[in-house]
């Protein structure tokens, strides 16, 4: 097994970050080390620019470092765990770098998550976007603002419709209707883009 392999072993990242929920600082920078490049991959994919994928590589361990406490292994793997916040904390940056950008973080999710998965993926191939992201990417931007934001809510953050609807101050029934329609006009979108 390769040291990098090794390295992103489950097991091995769930016992530092466990440890690491203690404050123990030598546990902590074996996590940063093992899991670091792969985490400054997910967020330069993000965000394009080294400088600002390096404030949330920063931001979101720093985030691991006070939240690591809270971490439940039978919820998510530890770098699922792990790349959620340093995501987060890229949408954060993206942000604040741009203040009429609109994320539908969707996209990255399945894919990324498999390059993170990937032992033999470096950074830079962890950076592929696929196609499929793309097409996916270009037929949620289509979507009206408040419908991409219902369906990102309902999907990318796992809410029920009535979560939704808290969230949102809407109607249960409008956001339902929304979540429909967006749907279908998403589907519409990609058979499209994949005939043309």
């Amino acid at each position: 097994m390769s040291l990098a392999a090794q390295s992103l072993d489950p097991q091995q990242l769930t016992t530092w970050l466990l440890a690491t929920g203690n404050k123990d600082a030598a546990a902590f920078r074996q996590l940063y080390n093992s899991t670091s490049s792969k985490l400054f991959g997910f967020a330069l994919r993000i965000l394009h620019k080294q400088e600002l994928a390096e404030e949330a590589l920063q931001e979101g361990f720093v985030a691991i470092w006070n939240n690591a406490a809270t971490y439940q292994n039978h919820l998510a793997a530890p770098m699922t765990w792990m790349a959620t916040i340093v995501r987060n904390k890229a949408f954060d940056v993206l942000r604040r770098s741009d203040d009429t950008v609109e994320i539908d973080a969707e996209q990255f999710d399945s894919e990324v998550m498999n390059a993170l998965r990937d032992p033999q993926a470096t950074p830079i191939e962890s950076l592929q976007l696929s196609g499929d992201a793309k097409a996916l990417a270009f037929c949620m931007s289509a979507l009206e603002g408040l419908h991409r934001q219902v369906v990102a809510l309902a999907f990318y953050h796992d809410l029920s419709h009535s979560e939704v609807a808290q969230q949102m101050s809407l109607p249960i029934g409008t956001v339902k209707t929304w979540i429909r329609r967006s749907l279908e006009r998403l589907r519409t979108c990609l058979a499209k883009r994949e005939a043309s």
